[in-house]
């Protein structure tokens, strides 16, 4: 499997307007140098450990997006280098992103996570607790994040009708807060089984781990 020509096969085949994000949380620091010698110049991570230990080993012009469930007191590692964090699902993780990257004189990008999926195991926030958080006073103070954008995950399913559902979900979601957000320029969904059908649905931003890198390394 060669990764060169996985991340070719990407860059030609996706629109221009939709970004590929490399996944490559489980992956050694020679497949992500592979895949960066071939250009590819975003990749996420799922542990802000194994994110911390790529970002001081590898070329300082990669974008790191953080694209896992966030526990709050791990945010300060990240504060310093990470370039999106993709999976804000509460008002106060955001709250706690604020305060980490102000502590490192950095404004953070951020996208909400919304819950499109009918799976339990999925994180997220509901239309109206986003729309309620994005409304909010404390939400105005906060000077050092940027939310540009919303991410969604559909359900794990064979059912492309379903999928193809929850992303028009998403996609109505996003338009209806653009009205009232300036910053916002993403829609975060898709991944190696269903990206297809996200950027039919308006995805500007996919994410691609073992269509790229092979399976993973669970060990």
């Amino acid at each position: 499997m060669n990764i060169s020509e996985n991340i070719q096969k990407y860059k030609e085949e996706l629109p221009q307007h939709v970004t590929l994000v490399a996944v490559s949380k489980t992956k050694p620091i020679g497949d992500v140098q592979e895949a960066y010698e071939a250009g590819q110049r975003i990749f996420g991570e799922n542990k802000v450990q194994e994110m911390e230990a790529k970002w001081k080993e590898l070329p300082k012009d990669i974008k790191w997006h953080m694209i896992g469930h966030v526990q709050r007191n791990k945010v300060k590692y990240m504060a310093p280098f990470v370039s999106l964090i993709e999976a804000v699902d509460s008002p106060r993780l955001l709250k706690e992103i604020n305060k980490q990257a102000k502590n490192n004189e950095r404004t953070i990008e951020c996208l909400l996570q919304i819950k499109i999926a009918e799976e339990d195991s999925k994180f997220g926030m509901s239309e109206a607790d986003a729309k309620e958080l994005l409304t909010s006073e404390a939400f105005k103070n906060y000077k050092n994040i940027l939310v540009v954008g919303l991410m969604g995950m559909a359900t794990f399913t064979e059912d492309e009708a379903q999928i193809r559902n929850e992303f028009k979900k998403l996609k109505r979601i996003y338009d209806d807060f653009s009205k009232t957000q300036k910053n916002f320029s993403v829609v975060s969904m898709g991944m190696s089984g269903d990206y297809k059908i996200a950027v039919e649905e308006g995805s500007t931003m996919i994410r691609v781990g073992s269509a790229i890198f092979g399976e993973r390394n669970y060990g």
